[in-house]
Protein backbone atom coordinates (compact mmCIF):
# COMPACT_ATOMS: atom_id res chain seq x y z
CA UNK A 1 0.00 0.00 0.00
CA UNK A 2 1.53 3.32 -0.91
CA UNK A 3 1.41 5.63 1.93
CA UNK A 4 2.29 9.76 2.25
CA UNK A 5 2.84 10.82 6.24
CA UNK A 6 3.33 14.15 7.04
CA UNK A 7 4.84 15.38 10.61
CA UNK A 8 5.70 18.69 12.38
CA UNK A 9 3.81 21.80 12.56
CA UNK A 10 2.48 23.96 14.80
CA UNK A 11 2.41 26.92 16.00
CA UNK A 12 5.49 29.30 16.37
CA UNK A 13 6.15 32.65 16.91
CA UNK A 14 8.21 35.22 14.68
CA UNK A 15 11.57 34.09 13.96
CA UNK A 16 11.27 30.91 15.28
CA UNK A 17 11.49 27.54 13.96
CA UNK A 18 9.71 24.74 12.85
CA UNK A 19 10.65 21.50 10.87
CA UNK A 20 8.28 19.37 8.54
CA UNK A 21 9.19 15.44 7.85
CA UNK A 22 7.53 13.81 4.77
CA UNK A 23 7.79 10.24 4.92
CA UNK A 24 6.50 8.28 1.88
CA UNK A 25 6.36 4.23 1.45
CA UNK A 26 8.67 4.22 -1.91
CA UNK A 27 11.39 5.49 -3.43
CA UNK A 28 11.08 9.30 -4.32
CA UNK A 29 12.11 10.48 -7.32
CA UNK A 30 11.39 14.36 -6.73
CA UNK A 31 9.14 16.08 -3.72
CA UNK A 32 8.49 18.72 -2.09
CA UNK A 33 6.47 21.20 -0.16
CA UNK A 34 3.70 23.69 -1.26
CA UNK A 35 1.48 25.61 1.17
CA UNK A 36 -1.71 27.17 0.60
CA UNK A 37 -3.22 30.42 2.86
CA UNK A 38 -6.40 31.38 3.83
CA UNK A 39 -8.21 32.95 0.15
CA UNK A 40 -4.86 32.07 -1.63
CA UNK A 41 -4.03 29.59 -4.51
CA UNK A 42 -1.36 26.71 -3.13
CA UNK A 43 2.04 27.39 -4.10
CA UNK A 44 5.44 25.90 -4.24
CA UNK A 45 7.89 26.11 -0.99
CA UNK A 46 10.66 24.10 -2.52
CA UNK A 47 11.12 21.15 -4.47
CA UNK A 48 13.78 18.79 -5.01
CA UNK A 49 13.71 17.84 -8.29
CA UNK A 50 14.30 14.56 -10.26
CA UNK A 51 17.62 16.02 -11.58
CA UNK A 52 18.63 16.77 -8.36
CA UNK A 53 18.55 20.25 -7.78
CA UNK A 54 16.35 21.74 -5.86
CA UNK A 55 14.26 25.22 -6.33
CA UNK A 56 12.53 27.76 -3.47
CA UNK A 57 9.93 29.96 -3.28
CA UNK A 58 11.65 33.59 -3.40
CA UNK A 59 9.41 34.36 -0.35
CA UNK A 60 11.74 31.20 1.68
CA UNK A 61 15.31 31.59 -0.03
CA UNK A 62 17.87 32.04 3.27
CA UNK A 63 15.41 31.20 5.16
CA UNK A 64 14.02 27.15 4.07
CA UNK A 65 16.18 24.44 3.35
CA UNK A 66 14.90 21.49 2.13
CA UNK A 67 16.27 18.09 2.11
CA UNK A 68 15.82 14.39 1.09
CA UNK A 69 16.86 11.21 2.90
CA UNK A 70 17.03 8.63 0.09
CA UNK A 71 17.73 5.66 2.72
CA UNK A 72 14.58 6.54 4.71
CA UNK A 73 12.59 7.96 1.63
CA UNK A 74 11.36 11.68 3.65
CA UNK A 75 11.80 14.74 2.39
CA UNK A 76 11.95 17.41 5.50
CA UNK A 77 11.41 21.50 5.29
CA UNK A 78 13.65 22.61 7.72
CA UNK A 79 11.76 26.70 8.38
CA UNK A 80 13.89 29.42 9.93
CA UNK A 81 13.45 33.09 11.14
CA UNK A 82 9.86 32.16 10.12
CA UNK A 83 7.49 35.34 9.67
CA UNK A 84 3.32 35.46 10.26
CA UNK A 85 2.96 35.65 6.06
CA UNK A 86 4.28 31.90 6.15
CA UNK A 87 1.23 31.36 7.66
CA UNK A 88 -0.56 28.03 5.66
CA UNK A 89 -1.27 24.90 5.47
CA UNK A 90 1.54 23.38 3.94
CA UNK A 91 0.79 19.93 1.76
CA UNK A 92 3.90 17.61 0.50
CA UNK A 93 3.49 15.63 -2.69
CA UNK A 94 6.36 13.30 -4.04
CA UNK A 95 6.38 12.08 -7.68
CA UNK A 96 7.39 7.61 -6.48
CA UNK A 97 9.84 5.98 -8.77
CA UNK A 98 6.70 3.25 -9.38
CA UNK A 99 4.94 6.01 -11.42
CA UNK A 100 2.81 7.37 -8.38
CA UNK A 101 2.26 11.26 -7.81
CA UNK A 102 0.96 11.63 -4.38
CA UNK A 103 -0.42 14.44 -2.24
CA UNK A 104 -0.33 14.29 2.27
CA UNK A 105 -3.05 15.44 3.74
CA UNK A 106 -1.52 18.94 5.36
CA UNK A 107 -0.23 20.06 8.10
CA UNK A 108 -0.89 23.63 10.14
CA UNK A 109 1.66 25.84 10.25
CA UNK A 110 0.96 29.26 11.94
CA UNK A 111 3.74 32.13 12.56
CA UNK A 112 2.15 34.12 15.69
CA UNK A 113 3.01 36.16 18.66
Amino acid sequence: QVQLVESGGGLVQPGGSLRLSCAASGSIISGGWYRQAPGKQRELVARILSSGGTVYADSVKGRFTLSRDNAKNTVDLQMNNMKPEDTAVYYCNVYLDIGRDLWGQGTQVTVSS
